[in-house]
């Protein structure tokens, strides 16, 4: 265990010092990537630990954005202080909407959470201190090192959590959640409190995340702020790296921004049908994600594969 957070340590310093050495395009990507990776550890601190599949993340997503441009733009506050009003902004939506809402399961709790986007961007284009349909411009600041640096404390600080949570009665709570929640009410957890406290971390990086990607784009707009196919991506990384595991959404989110960035410059017309297919092939082969593929691929070999074919009738 001790050589194995030395390495960590190691590898978020190789990572750190990126800025310095790498071309500006690198570092853009760097950050796209870091930003990505935290919506990714940051739903699965939710639907990873609980088994509820958010789709309303990009709500949090989006009042980030909007609270730290508000705050930025309207009242003059400096970066740091509008990045705390967007995470507070975020943190109590999470919790005035997760108490009502966490009360569903399954597929109505999906169902309630997509809609959740749609209604803020609505709010949004109808409120004149959000600049309405004509979104907002921040002061433009030329600093990528910065917000790279920005990005991979946020990921860091996000991982560290999960990794918190992996470890700790209220992370084996969250599990008893989702392994049966009649029978962890029955033992007496507060399942609903749980919820709403997982709910909050999760909403919290995530709008963290939606405050330094306003800052870094300097224009803000409600369409892109409350994007719902940005739900869908933290959703396919996380399970694509692992759900309900520390690394598994680093190692879906970096490889699948690999993959992308990767085909957009090769076979950028065909791009979006190689990206499917890449995703398509790893629920069929693999639908537990790529850390439990590493562990059962050392255990069984490559038929780790045909065994996840026969096991899930596919």
């Amino acid at each position: 265990m001790t050589i194995r957070w030395l390495a960590l340590a190691v590898l978020t310093a190789v990572v750190a010092i990126v800025p310095f050495t790498a071309s500006a395009t690198i570092i853009q990507f760097g950050i796209n990537a870091l930003l990505l990776a935290s919506l990714a550890q940051a739903w699965n601190m939710l639907g990873g630990y609980t088994g509820y599949a958010s789709f309303g993340n990009s709500t949090f997503y989006g009042l980030g954005i909007y609270g730290t441009a508000i705050a930025m733009t309207r009242f003059h506050q400096p970066f740091v202080l509008g990045l705390a009003c967007g995470a507070a902004v975020g943190v109590t939506a999470a919790v005035v909407l997760g108490i009502p809402i966490l009360r569903l399961r399954g597929p109505y709790f999906a169902i309630g959470t997509l809609g959740l986007s749609a209604v803020m961007q609505a709010i949004v284009q109808n409120v004149a201190i959000a600049g309405r349909n004509i979104g907002l411009i921040l002061s433009l600041f030329r600093g990528d090192a910065v917000f790279y640096e920005l990005a991979l404390a946020l990921l860091v600080a996000a991982t560290a959590t999960t990794a918190w949570i992996a470890r700790s009665r209220f992370g084996m709570a969250l599990l008893a959640i989702r392994e049966s929640e009649e029978a962890a009410n029955a033992t007496g957890v507060e399942t609903t409190r749980f919820k709403v406290v997982a709910l909050a971390l999760s909403a919290l990086f995530t709008a963290l995340a939606g405050g330094i990607h306003a800052y870094w784009i300097s224009f803000v707009d409600p369409a892109s702020a409350f994007d719902p196919t940005l739900n869908v991506k933290m959703i396919i990384m996380a399970v694509f790296g692992g759900p309900g595991t520390v690394a598994g959404p680093l190692i879906g989110a970096f490889v699948l921004s690999a993959i992308s960035e990767f085909l957009s410059t090769t076979v950028s017309a065909m791009a979006s049908v190689f990206y499917g297919l890449v995703i398509v092939a790893a629920v069929l082969f693999m639908p537990r994600g790529l850390v439990d593929a590493g562990r059962g691929v050392r255990r069984w070999g490559w038929r780790y594969f045909a065994q996840n074919l026969r096991r899930y009738r596919l």
